[in-house]
C-alpha cells in the first residue's frame, strides 16, 4: 500500500508543464537571404601623396563629376540556433565619370590643370563576416551583440591626356556594436543596428574610423518571404601619413528577404 501511494507523486513530477514558444512570423528560419537597392548621394573625398609631393584634397562630386546612382547589397544569415547568427554581407559601390577638371589639383604627385579632360573610376567595395549573439531572445523581440570583420577596398583611377594615376586603400576593419528588433504587429518588425570602431589618436599621422547605422522595417507575408524599407548611414575615414580619405553614404533603401 505504501508503494502505491508514492507512484502518483512520481508521475506528477515526471510530466511537468513545458514553456510554450510561438515565434513571430518571419522568425522561424535557419537560412536567410536578403537583397536591397540603395540610392545614397556620394560624399567622397580623397588625398594622395607621391614622391614627396603633397596631394590636394579632392571632392569626387565637385572635382571629378561623380554622380548619384543606385547600388545593390546582398546579405546572408545562417542561424544554427535561436540566439546564434553568422552573417555575410557584400556591398559594392562603383562610380564612373567623364568630365573636365573644375579646378587645378594634385593627385599622386601629378598636377591636373583647369579644364583638363579626366575619366574617373571610383569603387568602394565591402565584404562583411560577422557573428551575432542575441543574449535576450523572446518571441516578439530580441537584443543582441554584434562582432564582425569588414574588408574594405577603395580604389580611385584617374585617366587624362597627361597619364593615368591610381590610388588604393584596402584594410580589414574589426568593429563591434548592437542590434535590437521588436514586432509591432504579428508580422511587422522594426530593427535597429549600430556598429563601428575608432582607432585611438595616438599618432596624428595614423587615424581611422568606421560607423554603420541601419534602421529598417520588415513586413513578413509569411515565414518565408518579406519586404523591407530602411535608412542606412555608412561613414568611414582614414589618415595614413599624408594620404587621407573620407567617405559617407546615407539614404533610404528597399529590398526583399527570403528564408528557409
Amino acid at each position: 500500500m505504501y508503494l502505491l501511494l508514492l507512484l502518483p507523486a512520481g508521475a506528477s513530477a515526471q510530466f511537468g508543464a513545458t514553456p510554450f514558444s510561438d515565434p513571430a512570423t518571419g522568425e522561424r528560419y535557419h537560412i536567410e537571404a536578403a537583397g536591397a537597392l540603395w540610392n545614397p548621394p556620394p560624399v567622397f573625398e580623397i588625398q594622395s601623396e607621391s614622391l614627396g609631393v603633397l596631394g590636394t584634397r579632392i571632392n569626387a562630386v565637385t572635382d571629378l563629376g561623380i554622380q548619384q546612382k543606385r547600388i545593390g547589397e546582398l546579405r546572408f544569415v545562417v542561424r544554427p540556433a535561436q540566439k546564434h547568427k553568422f552573417r555575410i554581407n557584400y556591398l559594392p559601390m562603383s562610380y564612373n565619370a567623364v568630365s573636365t577638371a573644375h579646378r587645378a589639383f594634385v593627385f599622386n604627385g601629378i598636377g591636373y590643370n583647369v579644364n583638363l579632360p579626366v575619366t574617373t573610376d571610383f569603387s568602394w567595395k565591402t565584404w562583411l563576416l560577422g557573428y551575432e549573439y542575441d543574449f535576450i531572445s523572446k518571441d516578439r523581440w530580441f537584443i543582441g551583440f554584434v562582432t564582425q570583420l569588414k574588408v574594405t577596398d577603395i580604389q580611385v583611377n584617374l585617366q587624362a591626356p597627361i597619364g593615368t594615376e591610381f590610388a588604393r586603400a584596402q584594410a580589414p576593419i574589426p568593429n563591434f556594436g548592437g542590434i535590437a528588433r521588436v514586432y509591432v504587429a504579428p508580422n511587422i518588425s522594426i530593427t535597429g543596428e549600430m556598429v563601428g570602431i575608432r582607432i585611438p589618436n595616438i599618432d596624428e599621422r595614423y587615424q581611422a574610423h568606421y560607423f554603420d547605422f541601419d534602421l529598417y522595417g520588415t513586413v513578413n507575408f509569411n515565414d518565408f518571404v518579406g519586404a523591407q524599407l530602411g535608412f542606412r548611414r555608412v561613414d568611414m575615414g582614414y589618415i595614413f601619413e599624408n594620404d587621407h580619405g573620407d567617405f559617407e553614404a546615407k539614404g533610404l533603401y528597399f529590398g526583399g528577404v527570403v528564408r528557409y
